[in-house]
């Protein structure tokens, strides 16, 4: 379960995470728009190498992951992840969306606010530190465009941001309601490798670092 770190070229290393997504998860970073743009067509080129016969289809898709990238980058996303995991041939679909947001991380009763509906509990990242986590299930747009019977299992975390008055969100998702808890493990085994960069410590080579 490992992406190659990709260095933080800002000079605001002290705000930087990183952490350590599965291989088959593809890494689109939303921030600026042209960054954006690049990654959505460098990942429909690889998704469509050697089919040449399905122009319509390949636009749909490339629309479609724009649209998902430009959702999440309004929500104040920095990064989106999506899976292409499979097992015994059929897809795992999940997705992750990094968002930071202009409050700060008082409280679990903030975090509740900030959250809306649903139980909010305080957890220990092993790298990160103190945040919040909540699991919740919907019934979102797209499932229901598809016809699924299922709803969306979704996992959030929310963790303050160091020294600012922000916090990071994690947005874990996948409509595959049937592996749920599964994928619950999953994303909690994600969510628990992030971890910040210190102005006196390198990384350690291992976590995809990104910031705002």
């Amino acid at each position: 379960m490992q992406q190659p770190t990709t260095p933080d070229q800002s000079a605001d290393r002290d705000h930087s995470f990183g952490l350590i997504t599965p291989e088959d998860w593809y890494r689109i970073p939303l921030q600026p728009e042209e960054r954006r743009e690049a990654s959505v067509t460098a990942l429909i080129r690889r998704q469509f190498a050697g089919v040449d016969d399905q122009p319509v289809l390949r636009r749909r898709a490339e629309e479609q992951l724009l649209g998902a990238a430009q959702a999440g980058a309004a929500q104040g996303g920095v990064v989106l992840y999506l899976s292409f995991l499979a097992a015994a041939g059929i897809p795992l679909s999940a997705s992750l969306l990094i968002s930071r947001i202009q409050q700060p991380f008082d409280s679990l009763d903030a975090v509740a606010a900030l959250a809306g509906k649903g139980a909010v509990a305080p957890v220990t990242l092993p790298a990160g530190g103190r945040a919040a986590r909540r699991r919740r299930s919907e019934r979102s747009r797209e499932t229901e465009k598809l016809g699924s019977e299922f709803q969306d299992t979704i996992v959030e975390y929310f963790m303050p941001v160091p020294d600012r008055d922000e916090s990071l969100m994690l947005t874990f998702s996948t409509p595959m309601e049937p592996v749920a808890d599964a994928m619950v493990e999953l994303f909690d085994a994600i969510a628990g490798t992030l971890c910040w960069r210190t102005r006196n410590k390198e990384p350690d080579g291992e976590r995809e670092w990104a910031n705002d």
